[in-house]
């Protein structure tokens, strides 16, 4: 160990010496009695001694306010450097900060609330817009070659050369029993179509009226929402025909996660609410209807409107 550090953890005499000069800055930077007793002190350094003093201000348990003097090399006048309330090993701190995007939490989101989502959300990746498709531009498809969904597209044709097929001795006519995968019952199990009921028209309006209820754009989340579900990128579509309607949310902060909701619906969570424009504040109304005005019972004396008589003079007339 050399000797400067030596000399450097070892307070110096004379700031060591400097209580009332450090507790004299600590009351004048402090409320008045808020300063109480010497709670030691630490060598910052050559000639630099730090004081510290308890702090009895409500609120700041285990603090200490702490007075930094020093004096020049040579000199024996101490001068004051700083005075700072500190925190003490026991003082009661705050938590250390979190970000609003790690404390937000499902269901934290209420009417009114915008959760903008970052430009590399990892939950949303840019639509398909067929921008870039040279297939899809104007005057294209003109030419001869069969369009990307057309039957005769070499896609169809190799799928269909590729396709597995059952190969029967006798025309279908001819055989006993029609081969089951060309049944139509066989077409509509692969398809998933094969069940012994379906919704009824009646099945279908009750459910959209549940959803509706539930979730849907009369709810006071979709009457403050930025936008609705339709543009959203966390909506999920569904089949059939309440798919024209409705959709499910995938979106683990929004009120309707995993829920059925209309399209017409909206929350805060919107994928695109970080550039949604801010919506219009109402201007102030003309006519303050929720103050009070106050009126004077009797008008003032110097205003002129009436004779500045006393009570016992309009006594006698019956009046008070």
């Amino acid at each position: 160990m050399s000797a400067a550090t030596t000399r450097s953890r070892t307070p110096d005499r004379l700031c060591a010496e400097a209580v009332d000069l450090a507790r004299a800055a600590a009351e004048e930077a402090a409320a008045p009695g808020v300063v109480g007793e010497h709670a030691g002190l630490v060598s910052e350094g050559d000639r630099v001694v730090t004081h510290y003093f308890e702090c009895k201000e409500l609120g700041y348990r285990g603090w200490r306010w702490a007075a930094t003097v020093a004096r020049a090399s040579r000199a024996k006048t101490v001068t004051l450097d700083e005075v700072v309330l500190l925190p003490g090993p026991d003082a009661v701190l705050a938590p250390e900060w979190v970000p609003w995007s790690d404390r937000l939490r499902p269901g934290d989101m209420g009417p009114g609330d915008l959760l903008p989502t970052d430009a590399e959300d990892l939950r949303l990746e840019p639509g398909y817009t067929g921008e870039d498709d040279p297939r899809l531009q104007p005057g294209y498809f003109d030419s001869d070659e069969p369009t990307p969904n057309s039957p005769l597209s070499e896609e169809m044709a190799e799928l269909v050369e590729a396709e597995d097929a059952e190969v029967t001795p006798a025309p279908p006519a001819a055989l006993p029993a029609a081969p089951r995968r060309g049944t139509i019952a066989a077409v509509a199990e692969e398809l998933g179509l094969r069940r012994a009921r379906v919704l009824s028209r009646y099945g279908l309006h009750t459910a959209a009226d549940r959803w509706e209820d539930g979730f849907g754009p009369k709810t006071p989340m979709a009457q403050a929402a930025p936008a609705s579900c339709v543009s959203c990128g966390f909506l999920t579509r569904i089949g059939g025909s309440l798919g024209q309607a409705f959709g499910v949310c995938a979106n683990e902060f929004s009120p309707a996660d995993g829920r059925v909701v209309s399209l017409a619906y909206g929350c805060g969570g919107h994928s695109e609410a970080a550039v949604m424009p801010t919506p219009p504040r109402p201007a102030p109304p003309v006519i303050d209807e929720t103050r009070v005005d106050p009126f004077p019972l009797r008008p003032a004396p110097d205003s002129g409107s009436v004779p500045d008589t006393t009570d016992e003079d309009t006594a006698e007339l019956g009046h008070s």
